[in-house]
């Protein structure tokens, strides 16, 4: 069965190079029956992408240790559902479900695009064939799955004790499914440069990929932000990691390339500039793929060390980076830049955020690099942490977010900007009455916290301004109002859903960031300590043993002022044998959108053990914000005018039979 899951690649990388080079060929000769070979190319190469990749998994839950990837991340005693999520959690295992992902979009695009023009698809897949055989060959080269063990093991060496979470079943396939769904729209920008032609057409057949791909890394990001927060133990959510970094800069620069989409489509302007950030968003997922996998950076995250792959997927960057820009330079003259506007209009205001978007993924980009870039030139070890990323992102992002209610009420072409004002006067005053409340009733010391949670209440009431203005809330009744929302495109709400998550996202940041209180301090039990209001008393410790490892359990009580009790919080400290590692099981309790967070250090001489204890108000909002983000991108999935008119077209073929035949 491995052997077949290893030929079932093989077969995959011969169709990726048909896949690349006779359906591209068809496009340039306008040969219909070789551009007609791109489609079941593409859906037979995912099929035996997925033959292989449910092979690898099959041996994960068989614990087959005669495979060398399965003895290195597995063990008979882990549970069964870390076994199958272990198939992704290395690197081996990680790029086949990356090169699966892409497979799927590339027969998503096969499949469902019949109503593209034959040649823009023939190219567009035949752009996906490059990047399958690329990373096929570098599968099949540098990092075979299927590689066997002679004589096979009886015991495996286990997955890394991180990576045993349920977080690892979902933040990896999420975080790919946004890295990967960028590849459509990377192939479909290279597609357009080989035509030499754009048009409003092309961004609205864009324009769900990157919805797609968007909001999966929206979810991937957050879900790998509180997989970190529980599973680590150490109480933050984001540390500005490169290899975060590394993913939140597709996401950025996707954020732009989104709503470009949106002016290219609606007025053929900022041609050439959606495709530029079309390359480089896929660029940028392109370069984290290279920085968790080269060995370059040392991380939590990191999968890989040989500096031989690093070369090699190098060289996969150098390709594909360097030949689509080079592309560019030379198609973009060409092209027709598209309408004019006028700075105070809807596009104006797209064209700002783009402004910042893409300022801030320089930001981020240059912050991540510049440690590597010394150390490459003069061998000098240098670290660039929170504060220089705070500071210059921070700076950057609330300007930004100060004007993003403003955007979806302005006119197009040309707005008027005192107009729009006036309609945002309420969600202003709730704003203003917000800062005045944390200064007199919360924090009157610290002016981050108030402004930041006014700029917060902006968002969301702004985003909620919107909506109610476009449902006639106010000047028509409430029947007619719902009649309405109801005849509202999806559209609408998946903005309204994605500015007020952004807007909760801010409020949890700023919430944690300003209120969060720290406790720690040496306890045994019995004794009890007090922290924002509320009293944790250290009930007992015990030993357990759990299939794989040992740990040693805490039990805490939660009450309130008055005594009562509240619930109760379990923490550990566990060890996993095989691994020799130790890790934190943080213990959580979960008060409206705040949460208690407790954590376990080490024994003390006198045997008291060492408690970590903070008071997160608000931080449920970061990434309850999150979801909702993801939840707009989905809602605006489903809008109508996202299909480019193929059911139009086919209900106008079945209205023309029937006159046919009467004739």
């Amino acid at each position: 069965m491995v052997e077949l899951g290893h030929f079932a690649l093989v077969l995959a990388f011969a169709l990726a190079l048909v896949q690349s080079i006779v359906p591209l060929a068809g496009a340039r000769t306008g040969n219909d029956r070789m551009m007609a070979v791109a489609r079941p190319v593409s859906v037979t190469g995912f099929a035996l992408v997925a033959l292989a990749f449910g092979v690898l998994t099959i041996s994960y839950a068989r614990s087959d240790f005669s495979v060398a990837n399965v003895w290195e991340n597995s063990h008979s005693l882990k549970p069964l559902l870390y076994k199958i999520t272990g198939t992704w959690g290395n690197h081996e295992g990680s790029m086949l479900l990356w090169v699966l992902i892409l497979t799927f979009f590339g027969a998503l695009v096969a499949l469902f695009g019949a109503n593209l023009p034959a040649s823009l698809r023939a190219t567009v897949l035949a752009v996906q064939g490059w990047i399958g055989a690329a990373f096929l060959l570098f599968i099949l080269v540098t990092s075979n799955p299927f590689a066997r063990l002679s004589p096979a093991p009886i015991e495996g060496r286990d997955l890394n004790p991180i990576l045993q979470d349920v977080g690892l079943a979902i933040h990896p396939p999420l975080l790919y499914l946004g890295y990967v769904g960028f590849s459509v729209c990377f192939s479909f920008a290279v597609a357009a440069l080989i035509d030499g032609r754009i048009d409003a057409a092309w961004a609205r057949w864009v324009r769900p990929w990157t919805l797609a791909a968007w909001s999966f890394l929206t979810g991937g990001i957050a879900m790998g932000s509180y997989w970190a927060y529980y599973e680590l133990g150490w109480g933050g959510f984001w540390f500005w990691d490169p290899v975060e970094n590394a993913s939140f800069m597709p996401w950025l620069a996707g954020t732009a390339l989104l709503h470009s989409a949106i002016v290219m489509e609606k007025r053929s302007a900022l041609k050439i500039w959606t495709l530029l950030l079309a390359i480089l968003t896929f660029s940028l997922s392109l370069l984290g793929t290279f920085l968790v996998r080269s060995g370059v950076l040392t991380s939590v995250h990191a999968f890989a060390t040989d500096p031989g792959r690093g070369i090699f997927i190098l060289c996969i960057l150098t390709l594909f980076i360097g030949g689509s820009l080079a592309l560019f330079a030379l198609r973009a003259p060409t092209l027709t830049a598209g309408g004019i506007f006028h700075p105070i209009s809807r596009e104006g205001a797209l064209v700002l955020n783009n402004l910042f978007l893409t300022t801030a993924t320089a930001t981020v980009l240059v912050g991540t690099l510049y440690p590597l870039i010394v150390e490459a030139l003069s061998g000098d070890k240098i670290s660039v942490g929170a504060p220089f990323f705070d500071l210059t992102f921070g700076s950057l992002m609330a300007p930004l977010l100060a004007v993003v209610p403003f955007g979806p009420l302005l006119a197009w072409k040309r707005g008027d900007i005192l107009a729009v004002a006036q309609r945002l006067m309420t969600a202003f005053a709730g704003a203003l009455l917000a800062v005045l409340v944390t200064m007199l009733f919360v924090d009157g010391a610290s002016a981050f916290a108030a402004l930041g949670i006014g700029l917060a209440v902006w968002l969301v009431l702004g985003a909620l301004t919107d909506l109610a203005l476009k449902a006639g809330f106010g000047s028509v009744s409430v029947r007619q109002m719902m009649r309405r929302l109801a005849g509202l495109p999806r559209s609408v709400f998946g903005t309204t859903l994605a500015h007020l998550g952004l807007g909760l996202t801010t409020l949890g940041i700023v919430g944690v960031m300003s209120f969060e209180t720290e406790n720690i301090l040496a306890m045994k039990p019995g004794q009890t300590t007090e922290i924002s209001g509320y009293v944790l008393r250290f009930d007992e410790i015990q030993p357990v043993r759990g299939p794989n490892f040992t740990e040693n359990r805490a039990k805490f009580s939660l009450l309130d002022a008055g005594g009562k009790p509240y619930g109760e919080i379990v923490s550990s400290k566990r060890f996993y044998p095989v691994r020799q590692m130790p890790t934190t099981e943080a213990g959580i309790r979960t008060i409206g959108f705040s949460q208690l967070y407790v954590s376990l250090g080490d024994e003390t001489a006198d045997g008291a053990l060492v408690v970590r204890i903070w008071w997160k108000p608000l931080v449920t909002l970061i990434w309850g914000g999150a979801l909702a983000m993801m939840a707009g991108g989905a809602v605006s999935l489903f809008d109508r005018r996202l299909r480019v008119g193929a059911p139009a077209r086919r209900r106008r073929e079945a209205a023309v039979r029937p006159e046919a035949a009467t004739s």
